[in-house]
């Protein structure tokens, strides 16, 4: 599951991560994969009014973030939400703001960004949207506006839910 809801979700091709246990290794190479229109995607999102929004996953998708940028402007145009999965840390894109721009501004349209990379020592079933427990489920809107992460209600709330219950019993 790529998010919450009824999502359709882009595969892009590259991935300079090459993380050991990559649910997807076919997505790293950068001359792999296909091309595909931005409009027959666009018209694929409009085919289907259940959705409630798009993940881009991969591969890594802020490596194809300028070809990304005007589909997520027509996706938000659309008024769906949008989650990014990136092997980068938020902070890291943050640093290469100035280096890459395309990656800020891809970043800008996303409302979920789940960024790090896949940790195979850290791998759970057990989360939600993630697959291993580096990866954060970060609110991209709230983040930009204070500066600094802010962890998605999703991940507050699964983190609510394994907060021990203290029960004092009688012996």
């Amino acid at each position: 599951m790529d998010g919450p809801g009824i999502r359709m979700t882009i595969f892009t091709q590259g991935c300079h991560h090459h993380c050991p246990g990559c649910q997807n290794p076919q997505t790293h190479d950068f001359a792999g994969g296909h091309f595909i229109d931005i409009e027959e995607i666009l018209a694929m999102i409009d085919e289907n009014p259940l959705l409630d929004g798009v993940t881009f996953s991969g591969g890594d998708p802020m490596e194809q973030s300028a070809a990304l940028i005007p589909l997520a402007r027509e996706i938000k145009e659309r008024g769906m939400n949008l989650i990014i999965y990136t092997g980068y840390t938020y902070e890291r894109l943050m640093e290469l703001k100035d280096e890459r721009p395309d990656f800020f501004e891809l970043l800008t349209f996303a409302d979920i960004l789940i960024d790090g990379p896949f940790v195979m020592a850290k791998r759970s079933l057990e989360l939600k949207f993630r697959g291993s427990s580096n990866q954060r489920i970060i609110d991209v809107p709230e983040s930009l506006a204070q500066g600094r992460v802010v962890l998605h209600q999703i991940q507050l709330d699964e983190m609510a839910e394994r907060e021990p219950l203290a029960v004092k019993c009688a012996v």
